[in-house]
């Protein structure tokens, strides 16, 4: 090969190897950083006996730093007071735990960090990492498993503290209301089983808590509460299931207010189908009084034709729970609430749902001779008009029909309300769709030892409760004229027999009733026709 030759191919390499040189490109970084950080060290060491000090330190191959750490860390036994933690805001190589507690004698405690612990770049969490120390000789060792569901939603919420209380002579079945619990654990995000670890032999109660104030108790008017009825006696082998519920609230009374110059309302808690209100201020001949229940909402409202007054002095008697509270409610200067009156359904009207007028103040009255009905065609339609004064609406009902517009014309003097006002004229339309724009669902229920009566309910995705059917014995359940969308189904169990769900009571041991979920959302379109067969496990 000539010279010539070789040393075009050496300029040629050149060029080649200069022009690979000279390319930009777009620098990847690497691979994403997916690895947890790894603990180093611990000072004192994981699973020490006798431990004196007030300090942890936990070490670790990368900077890490806290990420939402108060909701994070579990410690178990509670301590009286929250530990210093740092670094809290930056990144370090270490984590350091200073207890501002005297410790227990002999007491085996758990700190788990949760998703607490991450680290600096990519917040890969070190998921779960738990540091356990005894005060005492050894470390105890004994575990409890279990399930947390919700006994009215499918799904059951996030973060449920699961606690642990020694049965010993200290601890009554009121203890949950006044002290954290020996032992302590939580659910995280979807998770629904819980493991309680390090425990002591002996005999517990078991609880779950949807703990609103994150305080390690139980407060009735604001947490959803769960129990094991039997007493847990460790070591156990058992899978625990454990059922949250909101109770029904003891009964009480909030302060009544001066909602206008002609209601006074008096909200409350619990059961109040009991209730008498009485007036221990002496009030003018000329003045009219009526109570009514407020739609939707555990109110009674004190209505009466407004006069000079400084104050009102009242009683109220749950003639039931044999109570008596005493309030004095001065005068304030309040606009006076009067008459508006609404539809029920507006727009697109449902075939299952009545048609009601609504109204803020008390009706006493109809006239039925100025209420018409037409429809879209300007004929006018029978309509049956029934005063419903515990609800404090109108009924109507009629024959409603696929595909049609309606008027409701009301003249004035239709209704009339306690303080004597009388409607204006006002008129509300609405229509319905065709029978081609809804589906139809047929459920068949699939067990051999379904207990009578039950509820089967058709709730949307968001859990509000489109339709039921309430069955004494067995039978198809047939739900016509459903919008389209995705349903959830579930059967409510009713073992009392009063038509409705029943929720549980801590304090009587009462669980709540038993409700079954379908397994997955139902999907209906327009013009369908679907049959589902819900598999009951027994």
């Amino acid at each position: 090969m000539s010279r010539k030759i070789l040393g075009f191919i050496f300029v040629f390499i050149i060029i080649l190897v200069s022009y690979q040189c000279a390319q930009r490109g777009n620098p990847t970084g690497g691979p994403k950083d997916i690895t947890a950080p790894e603990l180093t060290r611990a000072e004192p060491p994981n699973m020490t006996t006798n431990f004196k000090g007030q300090k942890i330190r936990l070490y670790f191959n990368e900077l890490v730093k806290l990420k939402d750490i108060q909701k994070q860390l579990i410690i178990s036994p509670p301590l009286k007071n929250s530990p210093v933690l740092s670094p809290i805001g930056n990144a370090n190589k270490y984590v350091e735990i200073t207890i501002k507690d005297t410790l227990a004698p002999n007491t085996t405690y758990t700190l788990n960090f949760g998703q607490g612990i991450v680290d600096n770049n990519e917040e890969n969490p070190k998921s779960f990492f738990t540091y356990v120390f005894s005060t005492g000789d050894y470390v105890d060792s004994l575990e409890l498993k279990g399930v947390v569901k919700d006994a009215f939603n499918k799904k059951p919420d996030d973060f449920i503290s699961v606690m642990l209380y020694k049965i010993d002579t200290s601890y009554t079945d009121s203890t949950i209301y006044k002290r954290p619990p020996n032992y302590i654990t939580n659910t995280l995000d979807s998770a629904i089983i819980f493991k309680l670890n390090n425990l002591k032999e002996g005999k517990y109660a078991l609880f779950g808590v949807k703990d609103a104030a994150n305080n390690n108790l139980f407060d009735q008017k604001t947490d959803k509460i769960a129990f094991v009825k039997d007493t847990i006696n460790l070591p156990t082998d058992s899978i625990y299931l454990l059922t949250l519920f909101k109770e029904i609230p003891d009964y009480s009374v909030a302060v009544p207010t001066m909602e206008a110059s002609n209601k006074i309302s008096f909200g409350y808690y619990g059961e109040g189908s009991d209730i008498s209100i009485n007036t221990l201020t002496e009030i003018p001949d000329t003045v009219k009084t009526i109570i009514t229940k407020e739609r939707d909402k555990d109110t009674l409202n004190f209505w009466f034709t407004p006069y000079e007054m400084d104050s009102l002095i009242f009683t109220l008697t749950n003639e039931k729970l044999k109570v008596r509270d005493t309030f004095k409610v001065k005068s304030r200067k309040v606009v006076f609430d009067s008459l508006k009156i609404s539809m029920s359904q507006n727009g697109n009207i449902e075939f299952d749902k009545p048609i009601n007028l609504l109204s803020n103040t008390p009706l006493i009255r109809f006239d039925s001779t100025k209420i018409k009905l037409m429809d879209k065609d300007s004929i006018e339609i029978a309509v049956n008009v029934k005063l419903d004064t515990l609800r404090n609406l109108l009924n109507f009902d009629f024959k409603i029909d696929p595909d049609q517009n309606y008027r409701m014309e009301l003249i004035p003097g239709a209704v009339t309300d306690f303080f004597e006002t009388t409607n204006d004229s006002v008129a509300f339309s609405f229509k319905t769709k065709s029978l081609a724009d809804y589906g139809n669902l047929t459920l068949n229920l699939n067990s051999n030892s379904i207990v009578y009566p039950i509820i089967v309910q058709l709730t949307n995705e968001k859990g509000e409760l489109q339709r039921e059917i309430y069955a004494t014995e067995p039978q198809v359940y047939t739900f016509d004229n459903l919008n389209p969308g995705k349903y959830q189904a579930r059967v409510i169990f009713d073992l009392n027999g009063n038509g409705k769900w029943d929720t549980g009571n801590l304090l009587k041991k009462i669980q709540p009733e038993k409700i079954s979920y379908y397994p997955a959302l139902i999907e209906l379109r327009a013009n369908w026709e679907k049959i589902e067969t819900f598999n009951l496990i027994d």
